[in-house]
């Protein structure tokens, strides 16, 4: 299950309250740990891996609060080896090689070593390049810990060496799972929508989410965590806001009825209102490309490339930086001329396609790589539209009962004026 779980096996370090609730939390095994079923769900590579004790060097690669940590420690505790934890902020090569010393003396007493590098995406080439001698003569089992893409800040040799899991946020059911565990080392309740909310606000940080609860719990009344508690704790108004419920539905209608309405002022109220309630980035983003699609279409051929720029923005910057993306692309979809002709055009053309029969498609556009299909009648009639002035030709491309049929009219709005002028164009010439 994930990182910063409820049970422990030592049970008295959860009621030592000087210690940060973080770390209280902190669980034991694999069954205790909450999240990265993908990985060490029962039969998936890592959790078969470690059940083995067939470990190599390790990359944990995933955003803060997921549990990389706390995964390096179970490792280590399951497969019975020393746990060294080490600091790339705090620590040089000097600090590396006396480790590395201690390591190898470990192993020829026949000792094994765990060492967890946090952060290892800020150790330099050699820093890093340090620890390659011990990796291959294998002193230690690496565990590096980063939240930057280890294909760009970890050295090759050592990359080559070591395989990378990709850990995941973790969900707003699987924080809320933590924090209703946590409540009962706190010794206080909340309601689950407070919990909820904590778990969006948190947006899939188990950390940021175990400091919010514990900060509330320090103001509750009568050991119940209140709305009030939790402002206070993240010195903000809490927005009710359900992801799977009506109000999510509520705020992205609204945004998406915005920018149809060419409304840019409120299309960023909704859209900061779903900022602050701690929606998914990309789930906004993916919204937005479909608005590009769905309400602008070919009048601006230019806001599909806009809205995939923005989603890749978003996808590479992260929170909070690719918020600004998103605030880009609403305004430009709201100004960008509207039009959902290539919309309807499908919609007709697909209930054309339930409605009617699959017509076979005539010989003329079929292609005749054989002889025989050649005498059948493949091809016959093709008229290749290079060879005709303006390459247009007057070649029927629709099954017979079909022809003349016009599923796409586009709108004397923006680009779709000109896409207009050229289809008049193309149907009376070949009408002539």
């Amino acid at each position: 299950m994930s990182l910063f779980d409820a049970s422990p096996a030592e049970p008295e370090l959860k009621h030592d309250a000087a210690r940060p609730l973080a770390e209280r939390m902190r669980p034991e095994t694999l069954d205790e740990f909450v999240g990265q079923q993908h990985v060490l769900g029962p039969g998936q590579p890592l959790r078969v891996q470690i059940e083995r004790d067939q470990l190599p060097s390790l990359i944990l690669w995933g955003p803060p609060g997921v549990g990389k940590t706390t995964l390096a420690r179970i490792i280590a505790r399951m497969t019975r080896c020393e746990f060294v934890p080490f600091s790339a902020v705090l620590s040089g090569i000097k600090e590396i090689k006396a480790v590395m010393a201690d390591a190898e003396r470990l192993r020829r007493a026949g000792r094994r070593t765990v060492v967890f590098v946090d952060e290892i995406h800020r150790f330099n080439k050699a820093q890093q390049d340090a620890f390659l001698p011990y990796v291959e003569r294998g002193d230690i089992i690496l565990i590096g810990a980063t939240t930057e893409n280890p294909s760009f800040e970890v050295v090759s040799a050592l990359l080559s060496r070591s395989k990378v899991y990709a850990l995941r946020a973790l969900t707003t059911e699987e924080i809320m799972t933590l924090l209703e565990r946590a409540l009962k080392v706190l010794e206080v309740s909340a309601p689950p929508e407070l919990l909820e909310q904590i778990a969006i606000y948190a947006n899939g940080d188990a950390r940021t989410a175990y400091n919010i609860l514990e900060l509330a719990s320090a103001v509750a009344r009568e050991g119940v965590i209140g709305w009030e508690a939790v402002e206070s704790a993240i010195e903000r108004k809490t927005l009710l806001y359900d992801k799977a419920g009506e109000q999510h539905y509520n705020l992205i209608s609204a945004l998406h009825k915005s920018v149809r309405s060419s409304d840019p002022d409120a299309a960023l109220y909704w859209l900061a209102r779903m900022l602050e309630a701690g929606e998914d980035r990309l789930y906004i983003a993916r919204r937005l490309v479909r608005m590009a699609i769905e309400d602008i279409g070919l009048a601006d051929p230019r806001a599909l490339e806009q809205a995939i720029a923005a989603q890749q923005c978003v996808h590479f910057l992260g929170v909070p930086e690719g918020d600004q993306a998103l605030a880009q692309l609403a305004i430009y979809l709201s100004v960008a001329p509207k039009s959902d002709a290539a919309y309807r055009a499908l919609n007709k053309a697909m209930e054309t396609v339930h409605n009617s029969a699959a017509e076979p498609v005539p010989m003329q556009l079929r292609n005749a790589p054989t002889g025989l299909m050649k005498q059948w009648g493949y091809g016959q009639g093709y008229q290749h539209a290079h060879q005709f002035e303006d390459a247009l030709n007057t070649m029927e491309c629709l099954p017979e009962n079909l022809q003349g049929t016009v599923f796409y009219e586009p709108t004397p709005r923006g680009m779709e004026q000109r896409i207009l002028e050229r289809l008049k164009e193309i149907r009376q010439r070949r009408k002539r």
